[in-house]
């Protein structure tokens, strides 16, 4: 990937994360922005995100973070100088989840020293 959308893609982050914190959508739990990945024409960018709760929880966090996309974008389109202001799509990310259990089964399989 080039510097430069490496540069995009940590800014487009960082707005993000930071607006996320200002969304009063009630569906809408504590949720992370684990990264995200612009197109090379800047049309697209796909937004990995971490939400903490089951699965009806995440559900309800995704469609609340689609729901608010305009505002999410018109947010980037003042914070950022890009030539294109990318339409945001949301994905869950569950590395955050897989890290978790490998963790768990990694306890589980090494030898208690007490």
């Amino acid at each position: 990937m080039p510097d430069r959308m490496r540069r995009v893609n940590e800014s487009v982050r960082q707005v993000l994360s930071e607006s996320l914190l200002e969304l009063k959508d009630p569906r809408i739990g504590f949720v992370t922005v684990t990264g995200v990945e612009t197109s090379s024409d800047l049309r697209q960018a796909r937004v990995y995100v971490s939400v903490l709760g089951n699965d009806r929880k995440r559900e309800e966090t995704l469609e609340g973070l689609t729901a608010a996309h305009g505002v999410l974008q018109s947010r980037i389109s003042s914070e950022l100088r890009l030539k294109r202001t990318p339409q945001l799509t949301f994905e869950y990310d569950p590395s955050a989840e897989r890290g978790v259990r490998m963790t768990t089964l990694i306890d589980e399989l090494a030898p208690d020293d007490t």
